[in-house]
């Protein structure tokens, strides 16, 4: 996906009905020594830094559960969408862990830090629209009986994001994530150099021309 130039957004989505992803298999955990879980557990939170580090928007659908590492999954995705009846939480403590595969890191990044202390502390499960008040995620939709309402939901928001020039989204969302882990003089810098490797493009002269001439760009992604 990272190498197809084809690719404008990647949606995740789950084949299980009402389970979004429901975390570690934890009889399979309980079989590990404390070496292999470590080893393990690494291994998610490459797999989770791969995933945010694409570089076309992610949406994560989320049509049911999301626990402990799926709700990490959701939360490596760049947007996510949740059914008003889908469950999240990182619920690690409740099992004598904590999250381990981004969960401390991007969940303050997302929602501040006093609400993430407090469903990481408690291990709270909350539901779409619970996490839609607390910006957790960007729409909270009713379920259908199908199940796949965020998903749909979440393929709408893809199809409003696939006119925009492509080379642009891109250099927007690593100028965003860049930025966000230095300070705002140091951001500016980084957004400085992304728009700098926008402006000699193929589509930002188109969108110049459309522009003038009152129709609708035909961006190409060069």
């Amino acid at each position: 996906l990272r190498l197809d130039e084809k690719v404008r957004v990647v949606v995740f989505k789950s084949e299980v009905k009402g389970v979004f992803c429901a975390g570690a298999d934890l009889k399979e955990r309980a079989k590990m020594d404390d070496a292999e879980v470590a080893h393990f557990v690494k291994g998610l939170r490459s797999l989770m830094d791969e995933i945010a580090a694409l570089p076309v928007p992610t949406i994560a659908a989320i049509d049911g559960y999301a626990l402990g590492g799926g709700l990490e999954l959701a939360l490596a995705c760049d947007l996510r969408v949740a059914a008003s009846s889908a469950k999240m939480g990182l619920i690690e403590t409740t099992r004598g862990l904590l999250p381990g595969a981004g969960g401390t890191q991007r969940l303050p990044r997302c929602i501040g830090i006093g609400l993430a202390k407090e469903l990481i502390f408690t291990g709270r499960q909350i539901d779409g629209q619970q996490a839609f008040s607390m910006g957790l995620v960007n729409h909270s939709v009713p379920q259908n009986s199908e199940g796949d309402a965020a998903y749909q939901r979440a393929l709408a928001l893809a199809k409003e994001i696939l006119p925009q020039a492509p080379f642009a989204v891109k250099m927007g969302k690593l100028a965003i994530n860049k930025g966000m882990e230095v300070d705002i003089a140091s951001g500016m810098a980084i957004e400085g150099m992304c728009y700098a490797q926008n402006i000699p493009t193929r589509d930002r002269q188109e969108g110049m021309a459309a522009f003038r001439e009152k129709r609708p760009p035909q961006f190409i992604g060069k």
